[in-house]
């Protein structure tokens, strides 16, 4: 015998909402866009070789990141150089004002994340961000199955 439960997604569509909701006043106060700050999480990563490669990793359409770039660069929060291998594109990286604006942003924020998670046990907390983390790092096409 299975057990009701609601869909996957309508679970966590409410809550990524919700989320993001409560993220907004603090990307405002550090004076981010939510798309500049996935920006500035991604570019943690590792370089991007080029605007597109970037817009496509982090799911954003490449015509509109550009403005999103270029308030980043302006600002002095990344850099764009010439890509050795393929000088007509551009390779993105964070400067150190932008890691310290990512750090501060993000700590900002999990602070908040924090006092949600506070309602769950600690076993249940630790489980769910592992289950998550392993769920947000499959592939897309393992999830849609295309």
């Amino acid at each position: 015998m299975t057990t009701h439960r609601p869909d996957l997604a309508a679970m966590l569509a409410p809550l990524a909402r919700a989320l993001m909701a409560a993220e907004q006043p603090v990307l405002d106060a550090h004076g981010l866009s939510m798309w500049a700050y996935v920006v500035l999480l991604h570019l943690h990563e590792g370089p991007a070789r080029g605007q597109g490669v970037l817009a496509q990793e982090i799911g954003a359409d490449k015509t509109r990141i550009i403005a999103v770039l270029d308030d980043l660069q302006e600002r002095g929060l990344i850099e764009r150089d010439p890509d050795p291998a393929d000088r007509r594109a551009r390779v993105l990286t964070l400067t150190p004002a932008g890691r310290r604006l990512r750090d501060a942003t993000q700590a900002d924020i999990q602070a908040r994340e924090n006092r949600l998670l506070d309602r769950l046990p600690a076993a249940d907390r630790q489980g769910f961000l592992n289950a998550l983390s392993t769920l947000a790092a499959l592939p897309r096409q393992e999830i849609t199955g295309d």
